[in-house]
């Protein structure tokens, strides 16, 4: 028979690991909101360089309403302005609004080239300068009828009424030579003579 093996003792059995307690939630705090900033209102006339700007349009052409700046000059305003060109004028701040009148009044101090100004070189000055609005009429004006006083080629024109860079005056410049006289159909420059002829009898037998 097979041996019978002894019993071997009871050993207890391990304790359990403790398990790595879990942190007990939290509960969720809602997200702050931040709250909204009011936006500047909205403005239908802006002034800028003494001129009223129409609001409901996009600065770059809302500016093209002062004499003497053209699209071109505007958009370089609003790249020295760091202002978006196509924003609205109703919506600039009067941090902005300052800041383009600043730049308007001297545009090359604020980095616009020379070739852009409209005054390069003046007769008086030497200075090149770009002239806006009533300033702008002013100096044309004054250089029309210089050109009138020493009677140079553009001012004999000038005085004449006639175009003065080489335009041709067959066909167009009608306002300097009266009202435009159409052709006159045969029959009706017949009826128009023979109409004057009786006239004329009549007067003589009177």
């Amino acid at each position: 028979m097979a041996e019978l093996q002894p019993l071997q003792p009871h050993q207890p059995l391990p304790p359990p690991r403790a398990q790595p307690s879990s942190p007990t939630p939290q509960p969720l705090s809602p997200p702050q909101q931040s709250s909204p900033q009011p936006s500047p209102p909205f403005k239908h006339i802006v002034r800028v360089a003494n001129v009223d700007l129409p609001g409901n349009k996009q600065v770059r052409w809302a500016l093209t309403a002062v004499k003497g700046i053209g699209i071109d000059f505007a958009d370089a305003l609003c790249n020295l302005a760091e202002i978006p060109r196509a924003t609205k004028a109703g919506h600039l701040q009067e941090q902005q609004v300052a800041r383009l009148n600043s730049i308007i009044a001297n545009p090359l101090s604020a980095g616009l080239p020379v070739w852009m100004c409209n005054r390069r070189k003046d007769q008086e000055s030497g200075e090149n300068r770009h002239l806006i609005t009533g300033t702008l009429t002013f100096t044309t004006e004054n250089d029309v009828k210089l050109l009138k006083k020493i009677r140079c080629y553009r001012g004999v024109r000038h005085i004449m009424g006639q175009p003065v860079r080489g335009q041709r005056t067959r066909s167009n410049f009608r306002k300097m030579k009266g009202k435009v006289v159409g052709v006159v159909k045969k029959k009706a420059a017949a009826a128009q003579a023979a109409a004057g002829k009786e006239e004329g009898k009549k007067k003589e037998k009177k």
